[in-house]
């Protein structure tokens, strides 16, 4: 029998270890995006001729390092930069956290810059939507990867829409620093309350299995339809005596489907993980595992991450980090963001994620259209800011100003037809290849 206290504890002690000076705040971002062939949109999967797996494999050739699982190339890392592949072959660049965003940019175009022309020879493109355009969810291929296939078939008993999160979104996520338990508390809070607006304002999934969707907000459906256990909002997050040992507990009570004791992948099904983390005999990296494999719209690691935009095009995807940089990282704005969203429940952010749905911007999080919260957030983060970084707040700024998210981009040019009205959120566009 595990001491349950101690475990607590143990995961308490790992997140207060990981507070962060406020001169050493930095941002980490996870760019993930879709390969397709220019001409059908049609997936790319891992192991197709020119596939996922061989774009690695030319990648790897220039210089980048392979990470296998067995035969398999599954992910590589450069300098401070690293590709990962998720379960349907989505394309994941992350880099190490960075102090501003114009870092951030110069290391997203360096990647761009070396996987762009090795597409542009397949004729495939590399693009930012929240779901697949075009291919159906059973013709998108799991990749090799044992625990994609733990999980795949632990979600089978799960939500209706378990598999269609893990093969066929896409998003985008951030990670920001916190220096203090009660600072950590506000800005978990802050970021779950705006978890609907986030959704709405970077809605950017306007195809759904090859059709137009009917409604706003896909992923938003997906998650809700996922699995209960692991994603939505922490409970707890607004009760007063939520902080490090809550998140501890909610972790503890939920299961890790699969541990991984750094040789091996086992799987647990639906044991809780306090059931199987041992808090006297464990190492950071199994700890860290635990930590990753449940999915809230804002999770816990060394960083308070924010996870519930779409996959967004360049420049839009930088605007996301600008507008929680203004936010969170700045005193005064910490504490007029905690005071505007007192009061906001659970239940009111569960209502709202039903409302955007049907209605999108025009959805309500406690009476306020998420349309007006976003722009209150806009405001409030253009204060927080340096000039030089503001300016990366112009694309969202000009997209609320017509009162549009991606979403809506794209329905304007469906006329034009598919291809012509997602073309918008290729990356392809942005390199020069001789």
């Amino acid at each position: 029998m595990m001491d349950y206290s101690k475990q607590v504890k143990e995961i308490a002690t790992y997140f207060r270890k990981n507070e962060k000076d406020v001169k050493d705040f930095k941002m980490g971002i996870e760019f993930e995006h879709f390969i397709i062939d220019k001409e059908t949109l049609k997936t790319i999967n891992y192991f197709d001729e020119n596939g996922v797996r061989d774009t690695l494999k030319e990648l790897e050739a220039l210089g980048w390092e392979g990470y296998y699982e067995g035969e398999y190339i599954l992910g590589l890392s450069k300098d401070d930069k690293f590709i990962t592949l998720e379960p349907g072959s989505q394309f994941e660049f992350s880099m190490k956290p960075q102090k501003d965003i114009m870092g951030i940019e110069k290391v997203y175009f360096e990647f761009l810059g070396q996987i762009i022309p090795i597409l542009e020879r397949k004729n495939q493109y590399l693009i930012a939507v929240g779901y697949h355009p075009e291919t159906q969810i059973e013709d998108i291929k799991i990749l090799p990867k044992q625990r994609y296939d733990y999980m795949f078939n632990y979600f089978k008993t799960k939500g209706s829409h378990a598999h269609n999160m893990m093969k066929g979104t896409a998003s985008l996520q951030i990670a920001m620093d916190y220096k203090s338990e009660e600072d950590y508390v506000k800005k978990f809070r802050i970021t779950n309350a705006f978890g609907p607006v986030m959704f709405a304002l970077f809605d950017n999934a306007f195809y759904f299995e090859g059709e137009k969707w009917p409604k706003h907000n896909v992923r938003t459906l997906i998650w809700e339809n996922c699995d209960n256990d692991r994603s939505g909002v922490v409970e707890g997050t607004f009760d007063p005596e939520f902080g490090y040992e809550k998140y501890a507990q909610y972790i503890l009570n939920h299961p890790p489907i699969f541990v991984d004791d750094g040789k091996t992948l086992h799987f647990t099904g639906n044991k809780l993980a306090k059931e199987v983390f041992d808090p006297e005999n464990y190492t950071e990296d199994e700890l860290e595992h635990i930590l990753t494999m449940v999915f809230p719209d804002v999770r816990t690691k060394k960083y308070v991450e924010i996870r519930m935009m779409d996959s967004i095009p360049y420049p839009l995807n930088l605007s996301v980090l600008a507008l929680w940089k203004g936010v969170l990282y700045n005193e005064d704005n910490v504490e007029k963001a905690y005071d505007y969203v007192k009061g906001i429940t659970e239940e009111d952010i569960q209502r709202a994620k039903q409302d955007i749905i049907e209605k999108g911007l025009d959805g309500k999080l406690k009476g306020e259209t998420v349309y007006d919260r976003g722009n209150w957030l806009l405001e409030v983060a253009k204060t927080g800011l340096a000039e030089q970084e503001r300016k990366y707040l112009q694309p969202l700024e000009d997209m609320l100003k017509m009162k549009k998210n991606p979403y809506a981009i794209t329905q304007e040019k469906q006329s034009l037809g598919k291809k012509e009205a997602i073309e918008w959120c290729t990356l392809n566009k942005l390199i020069e290849v001789e």
